[in-house]
């Protein structure tokens, strides 16, 4: 009796701990939901703003080619911006959650090099067509980032079933550099038009015409996202350890099983539609941990906005540092990614030092 009375004096303790993880986390949430809104806000204004031609309000009124432009070229552009960052800093925040490891992110664990050689299988096959109004670059791309992020998730398991965050960062680079090595295979047996159509999809842009592309990317993304956030309480749990969790109630597998497939669905898309823009969800999940806490439940959705924001100014000042010619803004999410993820090694290193 005493031995019953003992378990169930500590699962009390449990539940109302966690009641008070959550009640802190809930409160952060209505702090950080209004100001990141905000400045989703002023950066969706800059880069409606911001551009080859700055935007003048009085010619959108008074000139039907100037308001066409803003309509189906500047407006789309920024929205795709929007979407693909938050896409990407989402799933980014779900991998380094599931995975334990900071280092995580679409980019680093090869999901995105496996994403770009299915699509350019796609392309190089003229595959570039709609399949009951879907694109088949979608789904080729998918398919290359499912299959990246289950090889390296079984790379860096041990014998024992242990995750190694070292193994896990080198399988990620060595399935990148398999990938590209693919991609450079494909380009080259290629004709010489779908050879440029590759090269000129993996430089990365967010150039747009009209919604219609933006819609059918809002058909895969939209459940993507539902089934990162259904899963925040769960990979909560998780950053505790897979025994701690699994004792909490939590299906381990299941859980890895559904973030897996719903942040290859994301990529996919986004990599498809943009090209292999890199470190976004290495950056705006690290920032918005460090500005709101170690919660994913506050962290899944502050990623989210702060993507979508991120992105919409990289891809601003992308338009603009050169004038009239324009940078991939992968490039530039790269030279701010790069020294992130070298800062982020460095401190893992000395933490594993301690």
């Amino acid at each position: 009796m005493p031995s019953v009375q003992k378990s169930d004096s500590l699962s009390e303790s449990v539940e109302r701990e966690r009641a008070r993880q959550w009640g802190r986390a809930e409160v952060r949430l209505r702090v950080a939901l209004p100001l990141l809104l905000i400045g989703l806000v002023l950066a969706l204004l800059i880069g409606l703003y911001m551009g080859y031609q700055p935007l003048d309000l009085a010619s959108l009124r008074s000139d039907p080619l100037a308001r066409a432009v803003f309509l189906h070229l500047r407006l789309p552009r920024v929205v795709m911006a929007g979407l693909v960052g938050a896409s990407l800093a989402m799933a980014g925040a779900a991998l380094q959650a599931l995975f334990r490891n900071p280092l995580a992110d679409p980019f680093t664990l090869g999901v995105s090099g496996g994403a770009s050689l299915g699509a350019s299988i796609a392309i190089a096959f003229g595959l570039g067509v709609n399949f009951v109004g879907v694109p088949l670059i979608f789904i080729a791309a998918f398919v290359g980032a499912a299959l990246s992020v289950l090889l390296v998730y079984r790379l860096a398991r041990s014998g024992g079933g242990v995750m190694l965050p070292g193994a896990l960062l080198l399988s990620g680079v060595v399935l990148n550099l398999c990938a590209s090595a693919g991609v450079l295979v494909v380009q080259y047996l290629a004709s010489y038009g779908r050879a440029l159509q590759i090269l000129r999809w993996l430089i990365g842009s967010l150039d747009v015409v009209g919604f219609d592309l933006i819609w059918k990317m809002l058909i895969f993304l939209l459940p993507g996202w539902l089934v990162l956030i259904a899963q925040a309480r769960d990979l909560h749990l998780l950053a505790t350890g897979e025994e701690s969790a699994a004792s909490l109630g939590v299906d381990v597998r299941r859980t890895e099983r559904m973030v897996f497939m719903a942040s290859s669905l994301i990529v996919g898309v986004t990599v498809s539609v943009g090209g292999a823009i890199g470190f976004v969800g290495l950056i705006v999940p690290h920032t918005a941990r460090l500005l709101f806490g170690q919660d994913v439940r506050v962290l899944l959705p502050a990623s989210f906005l702060l993507g979508a924001a991120f992105l919409v100014l990289a891809d601003t000042l992308a338009r603009v540092a050169i004038s009239p010619g324009e940078l991939p803004v992968g490039a530039i999410t790269a030279l701010l990614g790069g020294p992130v993820f070298l800062f982020l090694l460095r401190s893992q290193q000395r933490y594993s030092a301690m």
